[in-house]
């Protein structure tokens, strides 16, 4: 993925987190507006997000090490109740 093209082509294919597709485009909006026309790193920065995003999403570990996280809060604040 290394153009804008290839970002929404992969969002339009379904390979993104709920409300990705629809979010990419409203803070890539933002970033063009806020940007002076010869600075586009905001841009950059939403592309880079977006494409991180994506790989994410792709990997086949995210969802063990999202749940791992979630058990380890969980056991946390049944620790810190129980003190």
């Amino acid at each position: 993925m290394r153009t804008i093209r290839d970002i929404r082509a992969t969002l339009l294919a379904g390979h993104r987190f709920p409300g990705d597709k629809d979010a990419f485009e409203a803070d890539l909006q933002r970033a063009l507006e806020g940007s002076p026309g010869t600075n586009l790193t905001a841009v950059a920065a939403v592309i880079v997000d977006y494409r991180e995003r994506i790989r994410l999403h792709q990997d086949p570990d995210f969802d063990t090490a999202v749940q791992k996280g979630i058990d380890l809060t969980m056991r946390l604040k049944r620790k810190a109740q129980r003190e």
